[in-house]
């Protein structure tokens, strides 16, 4: 084998590899003592075929087998014995020459191959333990705890029935048919439906509708489906619903004492709120972390300065622009709608996908440096937590991890982020500043 470096320049590369004629001949005829003893010919003995024989019948087919893994293997020792370290996967260009293809599969000529490819720039990392950063951090004020708990009350709601008309927050159980004209639509109808007024799960308008009835009464609601709901037939379209109320029941709020507590497990109210008051702080410290994170980042960013492999930018840029174009699809919405240019947009978010390349690249060249590691407990673990985040479709959701376990990959790279970010933030110099709890939940406007 022949390696010729015929470019060079920042970090592109590109390598010119010859496998030589003869090199290729010595692993057909080994190829072809391997399949002397398994091939079955009619008229031969089994392991009595000749090798001239074998290669006459199946030499082609054999001898592009043998191409494809000369390929693979001699540019994969190219890379190596090079000590070339590709950005990606090289783009590997055979002769377009049918002739000269031809001639070398029948032994007659050498295989001339190129590969093309970037590789990883040479990253000189900042002193992390000169890196200044700050963390925020807020009390839980008894403000917030009770807020929470406020929310535990009110997702403990009962309802009980009453005689008087159905006012905000009311719950009305009803039968409901709806139609366009004189016909009935497939989905309109419903039998002991029931809606809490004002938290707008219906399509606008029916809610108000039902405000003032009573037990027993019937009446015609007309109203308008959005001009983007999901039921693309009804969508925009005109309807009314021929109601019938069967109860009107008044929200009834559990006082929080002893025995509110226990319906939620705990053994007291005392309890429930240490309980409350420990999980505001997992939110809070998730909060300080985060902005703490951010800085971090901006601050490795800042720091660091060189050539990105173009071909790493472009793929982050293109997912990036898909995810975007989508989501302004779905929303029909167009980039005047963002007060901007399609233009300005693609600049904006080709700088986004440097930084997650940099930042990327540095982050990974401090991890491999560190000998930071993966465990397949720590996989684990964040596979777990992913399931129970699909409560009643948990096997689902584990069996198509275990069906596709190269999709377990996609826990590693921000574990592993997570990892170095820790070390870094061991030597660098953290001191954590005050904040009320409003900027500390703020979002970042300039965040990606």
């Amino acid at each position: 084998m022949q390696v010729t470096e015929t470019e060079s320049a920042g970090l592109k590369r590109e390598l010119k590899v010859v496998v030589e004629a003869a090199e290729l001949s010595e692993r057909l005829s080994n190829r072809l003592e391997e399949l002397k003893s398994q091939i079955r010919l009619k008229g031969f003995r089994p392991g009595k075929v000749p090798v001239s024989h074998i290669k006459k019948v199946y030499g082609r087919s054999i001898m592009a087998e043998i191409l494809e893994q000369a390929v693979v293997e001699t540019s994969q020792k190219a890379l190596t014995d090079r000590e070339e370290r590709p950005a990606y996967q090289p783009d590997i260009t055979l002769p377009d020459d049918k002739d000269e293809i031809e001639n070398v599969i029948a032994g007659d000529a050498d295989l001339a191959y190129t590969m093309a490819f970037e590789v990883l720039p040479d990253i000189e990392v900042t002193d992390l333990a000169g890196l200044d950063l700050e963390k925020p951090v807020a009390e839980i004020e008894e403000e917030a705890i009770e807020k929470a708990i406020t929310q535990l009350v009110e997702g403990s709601v009962s309802y009980v029935a009453k005689d008087g008309p159905a006012e905000d927050g009311d719950q009305v159980t009803l039968d409901f048919e709806g139609k366009l004209g004189d016909e009935p639509f497939e989905g309109g109808k419903a039998e002991d439906a029931q809606v809490v007024l004002g938290r707008g799960r219906f399509i606008p308008g029916f809610e108000e509708g039902l405000l003032k009835v009573k037990a027993g009464e019937t009446k015609t609601i007309e109203t308008t489906f959005p001009d983007d709901y999901s039921a693309e037939q009804l969508a925009g379209k005109t309807a009314t619903f021929d109601v019938t109320v069967k109860e009107v029941a008044e929200p009834v709020l559990p006082k929080v004492d002893d025995d509110f507590a226990k319906t939620l497990g705990f053994e007291n109210v005392e309890a429930l709120r240490g309980a409350v008051t420990g999980r505001l702080g997992e939110e809070y410290e998730m909060a300080s972390r985060s902005k703490l994170k951010r800085s971090l980042l901006d601050s490795l960013n800042t720091a660091h300065t060189f050539d990105l492999p173009s071909q790493l930018v472009d793929r982050e840029f293109d997912t990036i622009w898909q995810q975007v174009t989508s989501e302004l699809e779905n929303a029909g919405k167009g980039f005047e709608d963002e007060d901007t240019t399609e233009e300005k947009a693609r600049e904006e978010y080709r700088g986004i996908a440097e930084r997650r390349v940099r930042l990327g690249l540095v982050l990974s060249d401090i991890g491999e440096k560190q000998e930071i590691r993966v465990t397949d407990e720590e996989v684990q673990k964040a596979l777990m937590e992913r399931i129970q985040q699909f409560p009643g479709q948990e096997r689902m959701v584990f069996e198509y991890y275990q069906k596709n376990p190269e999709a377990l990959g996609e826990f590693r790279a921000p574990i592993f982020e997570d990892k170095v970010v820790d070390y870094i933030l061991e030597l660098a110099n953290v001191k954590e500043k005050k904040v009320s709890s409003e900027d500390l939940f703020a979002v970042d406007e300039t965040a990606e």
